[in-house]
């Protein structure tokens, strides 16, 4: 059991919309440096519980979020399968980002430099960024991310339309990120991907949380048969 005090918890969390029962009774926590992957079928709540982890729906008071000891809540990020970029250059759309994250200006360029070189993109700073190729828009997505350097980062399929060279990448990157003492929570259908970024396997079936474990264990222990019925459908 982990003893650290964790950054977000869910404590019997549920998410309906209208008759449709989204999750149902799910229970968790995250701890900085987990990277935990979301798997099930298509439809199992995957995106919904991104969303609430997130605070993006009603959680009824399910959600709990604890202050570290300077006192303060942990800052949260989001990227999507399509990264939304304004039609601005790279270098202003982390700027823009780092304005909302409330960053002062004097630390903005610095803190922009520094995210671009970080994702390997600095050379692209003047380059509009929806000119850029869906690889490095992902990129310049997580660069903005890591630029309001958050303790949990949120990825939604971050790599369903991507290449393979451009998904190693952006693999490579959140593993990195995360040995930074960043927790990283991703949604993916790839198994292949699963066992090369997760520490933490949870899979969902209709909106049930059946399997929570480390990612060894999730791919050589039994399971239950819902997970073991995803799991034998998805391995070639």
């Amino acid at each position: 059991m982990n003893e650290r005090r964790p950054l977000i918890e869910l404590d019997g969390a549920s998410v309906r919309f209208g008759e449709r029962v989204a999750l149902s009774d799910v229970s968790l926590a995250l701890h900085a440096g987990e990277r935990i992957a979301l798997v099930g079928a298509n439809g199992s709540g995957k995106t919904t519980l991104l969303r609430l982890l997130h605070g993006q729906l009603p959680d009824h008071g399910r959600r709990r979020l604890h202050r570290d000891a300077q006192g303060r809540l942990p800052r949260q990020a989001m990227l999507f399968q399509r990264p939304f970029l304004l039609r601005l250059s790279v270098r202003h759309n982390l700027h823009v980002a780092l304005w909302l994250a409330g960053v002062p200006r004097g630390e903005r360029g610095e803190r922009a430099h520094a995210a671009l070189r970080r994702v390997g993109l600095d050379g692209q700073a003047d380059r509009p960024a929806r000119v850029l190729s869906g690889g490095q828009q992902q990129r310049v997505a997580l660069a903005r991310a890591w630029a309001v350097r958050p303790d949990v980062l949120f990825l939604d399929e971050p790599t369903a339309s991507l290449d393979p060279h451009s998904q190693r990448r952006i693999e490579e990157l959140v593993v990195s990120f995360a040995a930074e003492g960043m927790a990283v929570v991703v949604s993916s259908h790839s198994l292949g991907q699963v066992r090369r970024i997760a520490t933490r396997v949870i899979h969902l079936d209709e909106g049930r949380l059946t399997v929570d474990r480390p990612t060894e264990r999730f791919f050589h222990d039994p399971l239950p048969p819902e997970a073991a019925q995803f799991l034998q459908g998805e391995l070639p």
